[in-house]
């Protein structure tokens, strides 16, 4: 739909003077009634085609490396998901009663002015998911580009661009390109995608499943594999960090959901199908990941199992006309068979990583940066200004390891957005009972106006107590473990319940400006 368009439609709604206020866009506009049309499938679908990603089926080999068994892994997998949902739904509902995105909804708790810091934290954090998930669409188109084309691995001999090899920067940037390319279209593409993605990639997962498990006679060693704790105590130890990080994993879209489910019909739609599509898809999909990468030891005994929690890997043995490890012939005999699932497999794989890439990583910053100045910055362009920081800030590196993605970068960003998440959600249930009033979130001068000294002292306070154990985390700083430590592997939880009842406090004791 025409900007224009839009923009007139959301004006009639509103009170004249919205139109010359430099708060408002059609952007971040209110959503029509006559335009909010996502359906119960639709939200489904939008978590379903988000979930199922390639970080999503590897977060289980992530658990099971740090020494959980397989039931474990995905017992912490599904309560973090259950966890994290409530703040997505709490958050949700003004996005359908109000029709506004998440920077609009944050002038409520933070100010006109002041919502723009939560805005940024919140569009830092995708730009650097942004950047993971491009990579890693890349990555997997190099591997596949590799195995029906081996000399491309060797283009640009050792130079380096940002770190990545001249093959990886060059499937990094078509990635990038398409990515750039749909959210230039605007959310009724980003909508469409999302619908389509959504049992395409489930299917191709539920047939690279079956003919692994068929190809290996069974679903393989890793359902036997036991535990590496030997105590509660010892499981506590990594459980707790483990479930930060799942709920890290979704921490951001507990922010920003209102900038989808400002489309919605009503609060049932949105409810049952977020409810639906998110727990549910998480634990299944990490499921087939177990079973495959286990399946796949199996088939593939020479290859190092660690290797084999990424799906782009079994896929590239599947594709590749020479053996692999320990066996006498190919997997796949015939070329033209080969060459078909290898078109199949990029084809799943890329739309995997783009739907999730999308809907996750650049609507929100988008919006984010079209709030710091509304007039200049469009949704577009805030998605372009995305796609630069996603390369700028290299993030890449944040995948070196399982604990530097776990422990730095899962619950190091999540001590930045429990907090906000915490004071938005007293904000909204608490303090105003889901009453809002529109028009004011749009004016700078209104009872929202400028900075509320309440919610960023509540921001900083629940901020601070993790900046030493992530600091430590981060190895920015060295020294025996101590209390910041133990605390900092709770970071999304103390930041959360700290800044929710501070503000809550402060609020009492600071109201408000009246209308």
């Amino acid at each position: 739909m025409h900007d224009a368009v839009l923009a007139k439609e959301a004006l009639a709604e509103l009170p004249a003077d919205i139109a010359d206020s430099p708060l408002f866009n059609a952007d971040l506009a209110p959503v029509p009634q006559a335009r909010r049309n996502w359906s119960t499938y639709n939200f489904a679908a939008l978590w379903i085609s988000m979930a199922h990603c390639i970080p999503t089926y590897m977060m289980a080999g992530g658990l099971v490396a740090v020494g959980m068994n397989w039931w474990q892994a995905l017992l912490t997998i599904g309560l973090g998901n259950i966890i994290v949902l409530v703040p997505i739904l709490l958050n949700a509902h003004p996005g359908t009663k109000y029709g506004i995105p998440f920077p609009v909804l944050a002038r409520s708790s933070f100010g006109t002015s002041g919502a723009n810091i939560p805005a940024v934290l919140r569009a830092i954090v995708a730009c650097g998911w942004f950047g993971i998930q491009t990579f890693i669409g890349g990555e997997a188109v190099k591997t596949f580009v590799e195995a029906l084309w081996p000399g491309y691995a060797h283009l640009g001999g050792d130079f380096r661009l940002l770190g990545l090899s001249i093959p990886s920067a060059i499937t990094f940037l078509i990635f990038w390109t398409l990515n750039i390319v749909i959210i230039l279209r605007g959310m009724n593409a980003v909508k469409m995608f999302e619908n389509v993605a959504a049992p395409l990639v489930l299917v191709m997962a539920a047939a690279l499943l079956w003919w692994v498990v068929s190809k290996a006679g069974g679903v393989g060693p890793m359902l036997q594999q036991p535990s590496r704790f030997a105590t509660v105590g010892e499981f506590w130890k990594v459980f707790i960090p483990s479930l930060t990080g799942m709920v890290g994993f979704w921490a951001t879209l507990s922010l920003n959901i209102p900038d989808f489910t400002r489309f919605g019909k009503g609060q049932r739609e949105q409810m049952l199908g977020q409810t639906l599509g998110l727990p549910t898809t998480m634990v299944l999909f990490s499921a087939m990941g177990v079973v495959i990468t286990s399946a796949s030891q199996s088939l593939l005994k020479g290859v190092d199992p660690s290797k084999l929690w990424d799906p782009v890997v079994i896929l590239s043995y599947l594709t590749a006309s020479t053996p692999p490890p320990g066996m006498d012939a190919p997997l796949i005999a015939s070329a033209g068979v080969r060459l078909l699932v290898a078109v199949v497999a990029l084809l799943g794989v890329a739309i995997a990583t783009i739907s999730v890439n999308i809907a996750a990583n650049v609507v929100s910053p988008a919006n984010d940066f079209a709030n710091l100045n509304p007039r200049l910055i469009s949704f577009k362009m805030g998605g372009v200004i995305t796609g630069v920081l996603g390369i700028v800030m290299m993030p890449w590196k944040f995948l070196a390891t399982a604990d530097t993605y776990i422990f730095n970068w899962l619950i190091g960003y999540s001590a930045l957005l429990g907090p906000i998440a915490g004071i938005m959600v007293v904000d909204y249930w608490v303090l105003r009972k889901q009453e809002l009033d529109v028009a004011e979130l749009y004016r700078p001068k209104g009872k929202y106006g400028g900075y509320n000294p309440p919610a960023i002292i509540a921001l900083v306070a629940g901020v601070l107590p993790n900046v030493p154990g992530f600091l430590k985390s981060a190895g920015f700083i060295a020294g025996e473990r101590n209390f910041f430590d133990e605390i900092y592997v709770y970071a999304w939880f103390l930041g959360f319940g700290l800044s929710a009842a501070l503000f809550y406090g402060l609020m009492k004791a600071m109201p408000p400006k009246k209308a």
